[in-house]
């Protein structure tokens, strides 16, 4: 990408592709971006700034074509490309992550589970054999991965994280209770679940003061 796009932007274009994907669902071939601003709840002119960072897509008196800008939206977040992803922790939370069927239409296939329970080892979630963690950097070596999902506890995930790093992983999706201290060049989206509850807890709070 040529020029620097805010992470605000960046974090509502997922959101731009899922709606334009109901739109399609319900055999909608265009729309203008005032409709589009009033299914969303974002405004008009919210919606064209942030797709004129990418070009516009739209034509004066007709609108956006749904089904042309799916599939460029899909492009800029890279979806038009497969991705490869293991998951370090096969606990309640990696498994339920292996389990979802979404990740798989999008592109993202999940290829491997590790964990350090010997308890897991071996278990089987959907077509994939929990492997012990210490196999991983063979694993690693063998195949080809964009992606790790880090769902361990806290006190393990800045090792496995370290271990990721030195085997070439540049992107972690980091579900673990702590932010990781990686080189600049490694790419982490942080998902700290009790976090957004407590900004829902917060939210609660000041409606009820209200």
């Amino acid at each position: 990408m040529q020029k620097d796009i805010s992470q605000a932007v960046i974090r509502r274009l997922p959101r731009y592709y899922r709606y334009l994907g109901d739109l399609l669902e319900e055999g909608i071939d265009r729309i203008s971006s005032n409709d589009l601003s009033a299914r969303m709840k974002v405004t008009a002119s919210q919606i064209r700034q942030d797709l004129n960072n990418f070009g516009g897509f739209g034509q004066q008196g007709y609108g956006y074509n749904v089904r042309y800008l799916y599939e460029e939206i899909g492009k800029i977040l890279g979806l038009d490309q497969n991705h490869n992803i293991v998951v370090i922790g096969a606990g309640n939370m990696g498994q339920a992550l292996a389990k979802y069927t979404n990740f798989a239409k999008r592109g993202f296939s999940i290829i491997g589970l590790f964990d350090v329970s010997h308890d897991l080892i071996g278990t089987m979630v959907r077509d994939i054999s929990i492997s012990d963690i210490s196999e991983l950097p063979r694993f690693l070596a063998e195949h080809e991965v964009d992606i790790a999902v880090l769902t361990l506890p806290k006190d393990q995930a800045e090792s496995a994280a370290a271990t990721l790093v030195s085997c070439g992983i540049h992107a972690i999706w980091n579900f673990a209770h702590l932010d990781l201290d990686l080189p600049e060049d490694i790419i982490v989206e942080n998902v700290h679940l009790s976090d957004s509850l407590m900004q829902l807890s917060y939210n609660i709070k000041q409606n009820s003061i209200e």
